[in-house]
């Protein structure tokens, strides 16, 4: 009988220790968000980031950059989650890893403090377009491709036609706009700390180290992921910051076929004039 109310005792001690630990368990209030890789697909970094944005329990957000960057209008709609993510009145901190280059430094343009690591590679602000021309080589096998279009400039970047000289001033048009694009939405955030005249003296496309980034101002610190957590805690004001891991959970056929086919996927993409334009620093 007294072994049967032992165990009834533990049983109950067993429990209450549990009821306990999940009633005083610490809920994380700073989201950590990785943005890795080519940005193509802007959509999973913006479910994480408005997720963290309506959670009551997160104050702020770090987000991890180790991009070369990507599409356009792909960096352009993760900046703007963040600008939106900001208005809940919620500290946004980069760390950048290895390499937060154009479209990479694009997204961190908006966070309240940007961390990059002494050899970071950033910036390379501005944009590309590459084409194939392959008319010739077509020639030569006896191959013939045309098309019929509704205007002179449907046909831009086809790979079996080259640029006129019309093409050409079209396109530097299209990329002169798209790169006014990138500076003005560095100098919304960034002028206090670089001017425009300095910023087109060095927004050629040329790569900088961290240490090279902080001296011209385009970032606020040299740090890394625990510096961020730091900073982000004393924007929010949180005493005793606990951090959590936003990952989007993928079926495991999506992340072998993104693995294998997403380099191919982006060279493909050069068929069309609008995916073409990209803010990378790759080739």
């Amino acid at each position: 009988m007294v072994k049967k109310y032992v165990l009834w005792f533990l049983g109950a001690l067993i429990l209450f220790g549990i009821v306990f630990g999940l009633l005083n368990r610490k809920k994380p209030n700073i989201a950590i968000i990785s943005v890795k890789g080519v940005i193509l697909n802007p959509l999973p970094v913006e479910k994480e980031i408005e997720k963290a944005q309506n959670d009551p329990d997160i104050k702020a957000l770090v987000l991890r950059v180790d991009s070369p960057g990507g599409a356009v209008g792909a960096a352009q709609e993760i900046y703007r989650a963040l600008e939106i993510f900001r208005a809940h009145k919620k500290p946004v901190v980069v760390s950048m890893g290895s390499l937060a280059a154009s479209g990479g430094y694009y997204i961190s343009v908006p966070a309240n403090y940007i961390y990059a690591n002494p050899g970071t590679l950033t910036a390379s602000i501005g944009v590309i377009i590459d084409y194939l021309n392959y008319k010739d080589l077509l020639k030569k096998i006896g191959i013939e491709q045309g098309d019929i279009k509704t205007g002179k400039f449907k046909d831009l970047l086809v790979p079996w036609k080259k640029l006129s000289p019309d093409d050409k001033a079209y396109l530097q048009y299209l990329i002169d706009n798209t790169y006014n694009q990138f500076i003005d939405a560095i100098l919304k955030y960034r002028s206090r700390y670089i001017s425009k005249q300095q910023l087109l003296s060095i927004a050629d496309g040329r790569v900088l180290t961290g240490l090279q980034a902080k001296q011209y101002g385009l970032i606020d610190g040299i740090g890394n992921l625990e510096d961020a957590v730091k900073k982000a805690a004393e924007l929010a004001h949180i005493k005793h910051p606990e951090v959590t891991f936003y990952k989007e959970k993928k079926p495991i056929w999506e992340e072998v076929t993104k693995s294998i086919f997403e380099g191919t996927m982006e060279k493909l993409n050069l068929i069309s004039p609008i995916s073409a334009m990209y803010m990378s620093s790759m080739r």
